[in-house]
């Protein structure tokens, strides 16, 4: 067997897992309530076993790129605690588990040298202890993660040769569940590879208002192009579903304006449907192509018969929904003001329950405290109260016909957090960083009596959810 076709089976044999899980867990319990993490911001062993460098490794070795200088060198240690961090999830009652692949513990140069058989024994030890504590994996392929030497080689997602090391090597490394986020990678320049221009953003080098746009064109050709493949050669034997997961953010009106409004559609048009739209409905937003024009690349028909059914479910990334105002200074949104407020939900009015979705990754972040305040964020009822919100809104939503398959809570432990370092904590361990012993905190003492003690009732409630009237958050997120 080659080295390639090595890997293709590890990730196809990954795939199969989370899409039979994904499955059979939707039919039995219709909705998901589990959690998560990233392996990059948690893994640590950045130089063990034969893994490479990615992106994250060079960029937070760079002076003033990260709060405090930190960086994931060592992160949770999660490589060689991993045994104890799912005994963590056992012990909560969690079993399904979000994780994510290291591309370069897999394939340490990406498309050149050999395939790291150390890194493929990592995550086969990873899923089968989950799976021996009765813990499904829910497997993201990539998280922002990409091998340094092709960022080096091919500026990343800025050139169309990405699309083709992406099939060629991993039968779509980059299309399952891929948190792309094109505005902070390429519009204001925060995460690697740090482009921008100004006003957005005081980079070395960019364009602020092409890049992000050829950046998500070439994302959005490459996940076809490997659910192509998915689909022509493994999806009849596995039985499996393909998707992608988009960062996204919601915008509502600041007032009743006609202008607001417009101003809300447009940021709208640029956050889900800019990847969403392609996949389902075979074109970009029209709001885009108004504001854009020419400058928005065209689909050829080839690659419109390749987007079609690409998708066999749709996921999101949301942590904050903004205020709309119609502002005209931004030629890249045609003008919106974006300032917080609660969500609403929108993907089921705009793709008419087309595919099943689900909230991949939501969570709320505290900010680190000095020593004599750890008790503070282990006594943390403000995040308990968010998840309990949160649920509540989604299970309203499904009551009025949203076909939402589940929710992930994020994330298992206080974590490296991409350009804040540790200043923030969204775990629902505390993580001491010096010792790396966790310790849960209240929001783990509640999540673990809604999976457990809560089961049955909550559970009823959220199969029932399309009653009209039942009162949801009262019976579902009652105060404890």
């Amino acid at each position: 067997m080659s080295s390639i076709t090595t890997v293709v089976f590890f990730i196809s044999a990954v795939l199969s897992l989370l899409y039979q899980t994904l499955k059979k867990r939707s039919v039995e319990a219709n909705f998901l309530v589990e959690s998560g993490v990233s392996i990059l911001k948690i893994e640590g062993a950045v130089l063990e076993d034969g893994r490479g460098l990615n992106n994250w490794d060079a960029f937070s070795h760079t002076q003033g790129k990260i709060f405090n200088g930190d960086n994931a060198d060592v992160a949770d240690d999660h490589y060689h605690r991993y045994e104890e961090d799912i005994e963590l999830m056992h012990t909560l009652g969690i079993n399904a588990y979000r994780l994510s692949i290291s591309w370069t513990r897999i394939l340490p140069r990406g498309r050149f040298g050999d395939v790291n058989s150390n890194g493929i024994m990592f995550y086969n030890k990873l899923i089968d202890n989950l799976l021996l504590r009765g813990i499904e994996p829910f497997v993201t392929i990539s998280h922002h993660d990409i091998p340094l030497e092709l960022e080096d080689r091919y500026q990343s997602w800025l050139s169309p040769l990405i699309q083709a090391l992406v099939i060629a090597e991993n039968i779509g490394l980059l299309s399952m569940s891929q948190s792309f986020r094109p505005v902070t990678l390429y519009k204001m320049g925060i995460y690697p590879p740090g482009r921008c221009s100004a006003p957005f953003g005081n980079c070395s080098s960019g364009d602020s208002e092409t890049e992000p746009i050829v950046a998500t064109h070439n994302m959005i050709i490459s996940h076809a192009k490997a659910a192509t493949i998915y689909k022509k050669h493994y999806q009849a034997q596995q039985g499996g579903y393909i998707g992608i997961l988009p960062h996204a953010s919601a915008f509502l009106p600041i007032s009743d304006d006609e202008a607001d409004r417009e101003a809300a559609n447009r940021a709208m048009a640029f956050s889900i449907p800019w990847i969403f739209d392609p996949l389902l409905h075979g074109d970009y937003p029209p709001e885009m192509r108004l504001c854009l024009g020419d400058r928005l690349p065209k689909f050829s028909h080839e690659e419109r018969n390749m987007m079609k059914d690409s998708l066999d479910y749709i996921a999101i990334n949301h942590y904050a929904t903004f205020y709309a105002k119609d502002y005209s200074i931004s030629k890249f949104l045609c003008g919106s003001l974006w300032l917080r407020e609660d969500h609403r939900k929108y993907l089921k009015e705009r793709y008419n329950n087309i595919r099943p979705m689900f909230v991949l990754e939501n969570g709320m972040a505290q900010a680190d405290e000095p020593v004599e305040k750890h008790n503070e964020l282990l006594q943390d009822i403000k995040r308990v109260n968010y998840h309990k919100s949160y649920l509540a809104s989604l299970l309203r939503a499904m009551r009025n016909g949203a076909d939402v398959r589940g929710y992930f809570v994020w994330s298992l432990i206080d974590n490296f957090e991409w350009t804040s370092g540790y200043k923030l904590r969204f775990g629902l361990y505390y993580v001491d960083y010096l010792t790396l012993k966790r310790t849960p905190k209240a929001s783990a003492k509640w999540y673990k009596d809604f999976l457990t003690n809560g089961t049955h009732a909550e559970q009823a409630a959220i199969k029932t959810s399309t009653s009209k009237n039942q009162d949801v958050t009262a019976t579902v997120l009652k105060e404890e």
